[in-house]
């Protein structure tokens, strides 16, 4: 079972400008004061697109404001939505999750012992992977010891409508595993966090 959660939060600050220099300018947000680049990281979720000597022009909820020394803006944000995914133990043990593989529909297991998204052949065969065409051998440590397999690159996979572009994965020779498995290049996009039989994966993306 898994429940798909996504929280935001709102805002409206008041944004001040009270020192102009090329490339950079001092802003005050809701009485927080810092000097900021253009380009650099966002402050109190607003972001210095041009500055000089005259003005600054600044971005906040997908609004740009130009502002002059001493002027303020009342500028609503939404700090980037964070997605939450609930995953229940099944009665065999594991956590499985519903997705897709180059947009095809996928049920992973979970598995934070694995490296890397990982299938069987089967698996392959049903996703139309030329992975004896396209990939290249490799050797691959399983729970059952060593096994053969070829590494290929995915074009996609998708969790709960979060997308990862380029994803490496290993096709495994034989039946091997009877799930495909989600592994930690995936799952490192997520923090997970893990209570008796529920899992937990908070988006950081």
């Amino acid at each position: 079972m898994m429940l798909f959660l996504a929280t935001a939060a709102y805002a409206d600050s008041v944004v001040r400008v009270l020192a102009l220099f090329p490339d950079k300018a001092m802003l005050e947000v809701d009485g927080q004061r810092k000097v900021v680049s253009v380009g650099g990281k966002p402050f109190a979720g607003v972001r210095l697109l041009r500055a000089d000597t005259r003005e600054a022009v600044v971005e906040s909820g997908g609004q740009r404001y130009t502002l002059h020394l001493g002027s303020a803006v009342s500028a609503s944000y939404a700090p980037r939505e964070r997605r939450e995914i609930r995953i229940l133990k099944d009665s065999r043990g594991g956590y499985f999750v519903d997705g897709l593989i180059n947009g095809s529909p996928v049920r992973f297991l979970v598995d934070t012992g694995a490296t890397s998204v990982a299938m069987s052949e089967r698996h392959a065969a049903q996703l139309g992977l030329q992975h004896r065409v396209d990939g290249t051998p490799v050797g691959v440590g399983t729970a059952s010891g060593s096994a053969r397999g070829h590494a290929v690159q995915l074009a996609s996979v998708s969790v709960a409508g979060m997308r990862v572009n380029d994803v490496r994965a290993v096709v495994i020779d034989g039946d091997s595993p009877q799930f495909v498995l989600l592994g930690m290049n995936v799952l490192s996009k997520f923090d997970i966090d893990q209570r008796e039989n529920l899992l937990i994966l908070r988006s950081k993306f």
